[in-house]
């Protein structure tokens, strides 16, 4: 479909252009009968056509090249995203798992205080004790395991966030700031620094 549709505009293409040498010579043996009101409009008449051609061209060497390069930038971004998805996913798993090791936790430990509540009232008192300091000791391990693992999962992807961010920012800057801007941006710079002393 492509090749059939460059293969009629490149006929159109160089149907335009025999017609317009044509009428180039057409014009040029004219005489001496032209107006300067007819040479302004060839003059325009092949400024546009030397415009066109080379849009043409530029369309034809660049267009897929720029194709290309939107869609394998939506692709990696697309990917990212996936990513980054999946990895929430993960630690969303292992915190979910924490805390259903918690809740077994107490429920171990409510357990142990009905077994404690059957022997003599000195020994349940000590096994309270120590009960609850193993039950706070397993809350607190686990709470720290679940802190450290969403820590690490956030700090992952607020990294690859960054990471995105500052090659999207660059590619944006390299696209767009000219030698003229930095220029710019240098003399503002300078005119600040000589204000300030």
């Amino acid at each position: 479909m492509k090749k059939i549709f460059r293969s009629k505009l490149f006929t159109a293409f160089l149907s335009f252009l025999f017609i317009a040498l044509y009428a180039g010579f057409v014009f040029a043996a004219g005489g001496e009968g032209t107006h300067h009101g007819k040479d302004e409009w060839i003059e325009l008449a092949w400024k546009t056509f030397n415009f066109l051609i080379l849009m043409g061209f530029l369309y034809w060497l660049l267009a897929d090249k720029i194709k290309a390069f939107f869609v394998d930038r939506r692709k990696d971004i697309k990917e990212t995203l996936e990513n980054t998805a999946t990895q929430k996913t993960e630690a969303e798993k292992k915190y979910r798992d924490y805390a259903e090791k918690i809740d077994k936790a107490s429920a171990e430990i409510d357990n142990i205080f009905e077994m404690i509540k059957a022997q003599g009232v000195a020994e349940k008192q000590k096994i309270i004790d120590d009960a609850k300091k193993v039950a706070q000791k397993m809350k607190e391990d686990a709470q720290a395991r679940i802190e450290q693992e969403l820590q690490k999962a956030s700090a992952q992807l607020r990294g690859e966030a960054v990471q995105l961010s500052v090659k999207m920012a660059e590619d944006i800057l390299k696209r767009n700031i000219t030698e003229k801007d930095h220029e710019t941006m240098i003399k503002e710079y300078l005119d600040k620094v000589v204000t300030k002393n």
